[in-house]
């Protein structure tokens, strides 16, 4: 018997979901699930209807940090070795839908980052719904998979939101290269909880616009976004972003230090993002503010607006080139790339003080990946960081600064 599409997405996710529940010592229970999955994908294959594919990423790091970023310890050096991200998908296709779901594992846990639905009209126009990536930042919508620093941004960590349930739609025109995206999602991010205080449903709407003109090595990027997030009256998270190391124990970048989190009615944040590409050559530049509403109009931190940038530049020493995917208007690592060295250079800063509380952090990376093959890949990222503010006394002391080295090995299946 020829299987529905919503039999396939409710077998794929009853059996993908069931992991997320169990215990760190029940091996034997996950076995029997994978057992049952795998048989459940062997009777979907019989269908000729259905495209299906697997495949993950694991991704290795180690981190080591002092000064700011172990500003609790005194600044001695600190370091950690772990699984920044054990990911699988399986995707099907079926005529003009398709579908993806997306599971990422930690120690005794299952967590699903993506189950996306979409519909892909013949005019190029995409409707999707269920939690998806939102259209926000450059930098934030690029998979960790392809990006040439081992962690985004400070400015993509504090203003993308990433993956959220919601329904979006996106549209790219060849003839002119202009694509939009619009959506509206569960906002349950930057401290929100996706419900106000009557339990009622807060939504954010979010829309990004972009032009390119995109040959093979010759890229012209622009791009403007912009969301509108209901916070419901909960408090704005004091931690915007790491400081680009992963597993530091400062935060560094924090509003609320030296005085109060606030809570907010909703907040508005935009951006501008711009990227060009001349053969192995990549840069990518973008800006993006936030603007707060508080619930109490006479709150200090009402009106209040936090700004960041981060500038960049990768180069491929053989002369490979990032391709850019226009329909999506982001960047991905060359096709078929092997034995290939990629030089990166950033700078990135994030202005989140006020006149009495919080910190700004500007933080400069030089780092390379070494690819074996397009599957294998190697990265080493060093990293430094300025902390300044009101609040950075609070937060790191005479910690002033912060030194970091990241590694990562990449394995994609």
């Amino acid at each position: 018997m020829k299987a529905s599409n919503t039999q396939l997405a409710l077998a794929i996710a009853a059996a993908l979901a069931s992991t997320s529940a169990f215990a760190a010592n029940d091996t034997e229970k996950l076995q029997q699930q994978l057992d049952e999955l795998q048989k459940e994908v062997a009777a979907l294959k019989k269908s000729s209807g259905f495209n299906l594919e697997f495949g993950g990423r694991v991704q290795l790091d180690y981190n080591y940090f002092d000064g700011a970023y172990n500003a609790n310890n005194n600044g001695d050096a600190g370091g950690d070795f772990f699984a920044r991200r054990i990911r699988t998908y399986v995707e099907s296709e079926h005529g003009n839908w398709d579908h993806k779901l997306l599971l990422e594992f930690a120690e005794g846990t299952a967590e699903i980052v993506m189950a996306r639905v979409r519909y892909n009209f013949d005019n190029g126009l995409k409707i999707k719904a269920g939690k998806i990536r939102e259209d926000i930042t450059l930098n934030g919508l690029t998979s960790s998979k392809h990006t040439n620093t081992i962690e985004r941004s400070t400015l993509a960590n504090t203003f993308s939101p990433f993956f959220r349930w919601g329904a979006s739609a996106s549209q790219y025109f060849k003839d002119s290269g202009f694509r939009y995206a619009v959506g509206v999602y569960k906002n349950d991010a930057f401290g929100a909880t996706g419900h106000d205080e009557d339990d009622q449903l807060t939504l954010a709407a979010t829309g990004r616009v972009t032009w390119s003109s995109a040959a093979p090595g010759d890229v012209i990027h622009l791009g403007a976004w912009h969301s509108y997030r209901d916070m419901g009256g909960n408090e704005l998270g004091a931690r915007f972003a790491r400081g680009e190391i992963r597993e530091a124990n400062v935060r560094l970048v924090d509003y609320a230090v030296g005085g109060n989190a606030v809570a907010l009615d909703s907040l508005s944040q935009s951006g501008l993002e711009f990227a060009y590409q001349a053969d192995a050559l990549t840069l990518e530049a973008e800006y993006a503010s936030r603007t707060l509403d508080a619930v109490n109009g006479a709150d200090p931190l009402d009106g209040e607006r936090y700004d960041g940038f981060h500038v960049s530049a990768s180069y491929f020493l053989g002369g490979e080139q990032r391709r850019y995917k226009a329909g999506s208007a982001l960047f991905v690592q060359p096709k078929g790339i092997k034995d290939a060295w990629e030089l990166v250079a950033r700078v990135s800063q994030m202005d989140a003080t006020s006149s009495t509380q919080g910190t700004e952090v500007t933080t400069y990376t030089l780092g390379t990946s070494y690819y074996i093959s397009s599957d294998i890949k190697f990265m080493g990222n060093l990293i430094y960081s300025d902390v300044e503010g009101p609040g950075a006394t609070a937060l790191v002391g005479d910690e002033d600064s912060g030194m970091g080295f990241s590694a990562r090995m990449q394995y994609l299946f």
